[in-house]
């Protein structure tokens, strides 16, 4: 039996329109990587909530004794902390977000989770009852640390299992990069080689030798260094292919994203998995 990733996925539940979409979406994804589903709930448990958490089990096909966590308070604040008391590794919820110009934002909870959650999360903008397969990934290179690397190969190793068609590894090169790069060049006897100080070429040597470096695998994957000066040049690019997911490493150092990708929190061009 192949190891699962995760042990212990859980999905933020609300009684929202969406509701069984979300927890569909987690079935998938507990099928996929996970070894055990637990559901969230912020508020209290009664007879009425038991008996819409058993009707939606059944509806799914999940375990009826499937986990489920209590919490009052806040919504954010209720999933957060269910997630640290309950040692969950991955928290799956809907993105609801919302369209301004042409871009779609994150929701208050979702936006926190993102930011805060101790694990990873995926969230989904358009959650379906019955999933369609996840055929266009992009991977969000921000760095090419080893944490990156174990993402990318869980990335395409969830790629392979949805049947993924295109894979793209793409990386952001902004002018203050290029002007670094040409600073660099303009000096002599320096042994700084940063990323950050790359030439074009030398980043995108760099990616094909990050991509190489996951190893085997059945997926073609295309590398792209992205010009522009912000993160949402990704964001343009994930949605000029259409990608149905966009993945992010994101090592758990603080409370918050790192700049360089804290992006990921404005704007969601389609779902998201952010990888700590």
């Amino acid at each position: 039996m192949i190891e699962r990733p995760y042990k212990r996925i859980a999905v933020a539940s609300a009684f929202s329109p969406r509701f069984e979409q979300v927890l569909a979406e987690a079935k998938r994804v507990r099928e996929r990587l996970g070894s055990e589903l637990n559901l969230i709930y912020a508020g209290k448990k009664n007879a009425q909530t038991a008996t819409r958490f058993a009707e939606a089990l059944a509806a799914m096909r999940l375990p009826p004794d499937a986990p489920i966590h209590y919490h009052e308070g806040p919504p954010a604040d209720a999933i957060l902390a269910a997630i640290r008391e309950n040692a969950v590794e991955l928290i799956v919820a809907g993105a609801l977000e919302k369209e301004v110009v042409l871009r779609s934002f994150l929701g208050n909870v979702a936006r926190r989770l993102v930011r805060e959650a101790p694990c990873s999360v995926m969230l989904f903008t358009k959650p379906e009852r019955e999933p369609r397969p996840l055929l266009r990934f992009v991977f969000f290179a921000p760095e090419y640390s080893e944490h990156a690397r174990r993402a990318l190969r869980l990335a395409l190793r969830f790629a392979e299992m949805e049947g993924c068609q295109n894979f793209y590894v793409i990386r952001v090169y902004t002018t203050f990069d290029a002007a670094r790069a040409t600073l660099r060049a303009n000096q002599t006897g320096t042994e700084d080689d940063e990323p950050a100080t790359r030439t074009l070429e030398e980043e995108e040597d760099a990616l094909e030798e990050f991509i190489d470096a996951a190893g085997a695998t059945k997926i073609e994957m295309e590398a792209r260094c992205i010009r522009g000066n912000t993160g949402f040049a990704a964001s343009d690019f994930v949605q000029a292919v259409q990608a149905d997911l966009l993945v992010v490493p994101a090592e758990k150092t603080s409370d918050d994203l790192p700049a360089h990708i804290a992006w990921v929190t404005d704007v969601i061009p389609c779902n998201l998995w952010v990888i700590r």
